[in-house]
């Protein structure tokens, strides 16, 4: 049997390493992750995507010692010669496709963890200040320097009054300079401070942690339409009572037994969990194809092309039932290798594709129009 490979991304150690000895446990420092790596995107293309309402975007700044912050749209940023101020961009990966490919260098993580990439650019000075992530996150040094002092502090207490969640404690225990390629992990909850040295960019892949009560709140939203309860409450056996304010013992009684009736299978958890993880955010829009071409032709071309999921299209799937951006569907055996092979590689080869049913590509074309999907190139 083949041995699992390195990977260069995580300092010549296997996945399987990483997830045993570091994922959610320890910091690792990995140099060169990325060797001779350079900003995927220059500092003005990053500044306008500040100024879209659909990109989440913040201005951090610290001035006289005192922080402030700024949501987008940003239509005007600091001259970059001003020091201690910082631009964060949410989501980047769903409007470059650059930026895309390296958010899924670290699809050895499940797609329903991995998140989204976030660019950080500073000036000499800039960050936001010691803090925690409650996810883990992987923070690539993409230009300049910036020096990070972390520690796994158990006090998480926080600055009141602030507009950023920034330590009162912070007890850094180490510290490292980070060059463009180089890379730190982070596991949750653990204590850091990042500071540019000069102009800086960092990228920061972050993951999905949603808490239990999310889940939780949504689950039941979305199990409402589906509970099946027949019947009304009656009492025909009902005595006299002395007590009209109290709510009668039987009533409580009966009433908790038919709600208890109420019951959530395997398959009820996996497609509220597929619907929900794979739901677009509320910023992402899709645009089909302004001329589309004819089911046929379509039929053809991606025969002959192949397919490939939109960057901004999350596909899960689990068992019989595949996911995409917030819907699902149940598929027969004969069709669960094609679709699971457009999960997993997020590209459907011309071989595949003209081997697909009926039912398949029905579904290809409907997500094309929808610009789920493209032809490929």
């Amino acid at each position: 049997m083949k041995k699992p490979a390195p990977l260069r991304l995580l300092g010549d150690i296997t996945p399987a390493q990483f997830m045993r000895d570091y994922w959610h446990k320890k910091p690792l420092l990995i140099r060169q992750a990325i060797p001779g790596f350079q900003p995927l995107l220059p500092f003005d293309q990053l500044a306008e995507l500040a100024t879209r309402d659909y990109v989440e975007s913040r201005l951090v700044s610290l001035t006289d010692g005192e922080w402030n912050m700024r949501h987008g749209p940003l239509h005007d940023l600091p001259p970059r010669t001003q020091r201690e101020w910082t631009l964060l961009v949410q989501g980047v990966n769903l409007q470059d496709d650059a930026a895309d490919a390296l958010l899924r260098q670290f699809r050895f993580v499940p797609d329903a963890r991995l998140d989204d990439l976030m660019v950080s650019f500073a000036t000499d000075g800039g960050g936001v200040g010691p803090h925690f992530d409650s996810y883990d996150v992987f923070l690539l040094q993409a230009e300049g320097q910036r020096r990070w002092k972390i520690g796994p502090q158990k006090d998480l207490s926080l600055v009141e009054g602030l507009p950023l969640k920034i330590l009162s404690k912070f007890k850094p225990t180490e510290e490292f300079v980070l060059e463009p390629g180089d890379m730190l992990y982070l596991p949750p909850h653990y204590a850091h401070d990042g500071v540019a040295i000069g102009d800086c960019q960092t990228y920061s892949i972050g993951f999905r942690s949603p808490s239990y009560q999310e889940l939780g709140e949504a689950f039941l939203q979305f199990m409402a339409d589906s509970i099946d309860l027949p019947g009304r409450y009656a009492d025909p056996e009902l005595e006299p009572s002395a007590k009209p304010a109290e709510i009668p013992k039987d009533m409580l009684g009966r009433l908790a037994d038919e709600l208890n009736k109420m019951q959530f299978t395997e398959d009820d958890f996996a497609i509220f969990l597929g619907e929900y993880l794979s739901e677009p955010k509320h910023n992402v829009f899709f645009t089909g194809p302004e001329k589309p071409l004819p089911a046929g032709r379509f039929a053809q071309s991606a025969a002959k092309k192949g397919v490939k999921l939109s960057r901004k299209t999350q596909m899960l799937y689990r068992g019989k039932h595949v996911f995409i951006n917030g819907e699902s569907f149940a598929i027969g055996r004969a069709d669960k290798a094609a679709l699971e092979a457009l999960a997993n590689n997020r590209v459907l080869e011309g071989a595949q594709v003209a081997a697909a049913s009926e039912d398949v590509m029905e579904a290809l074309y409907a997500w094309y129009t929808d610009g789920w999907l493209d032809l490929d190139k």
